[in-house]
């Protein structure tokens, strides 16, 4: 069975989904911090770690995410 993949628009890069004040761009919330209320998870940290659930991005700036499919 194929994974379904999220398109969440906003990822900057280091790559993160945690809405911040003050942004000047739309910016969707994290499906797996929203599921623990927190803000500890990230799609990509440069030269640290990728979420498990991240899928790559598409232009302009869409995270694909494939939460809650680990698979």
């Amino acid at each position: 069975m194929a994974e379904s993949i999220r398109e969440l628009r906003g990822g900057n890069m280091d790559i993160d989904l945690i809405p911040t004040a003050g942004l000047k761009w739309e910016q969707e919330a994290c499906p797996w911090n929203d599921a623990e209320d927190s803000s500890s998870h990230k799609c990509a940290v440069k030269d640290t770690s990728i979420c498990r659930y991240f899928r790559g991005i598409k232009p302009v700036d869409t995270v694909l995410c494939a939460y809650p499919n680990a698979s």
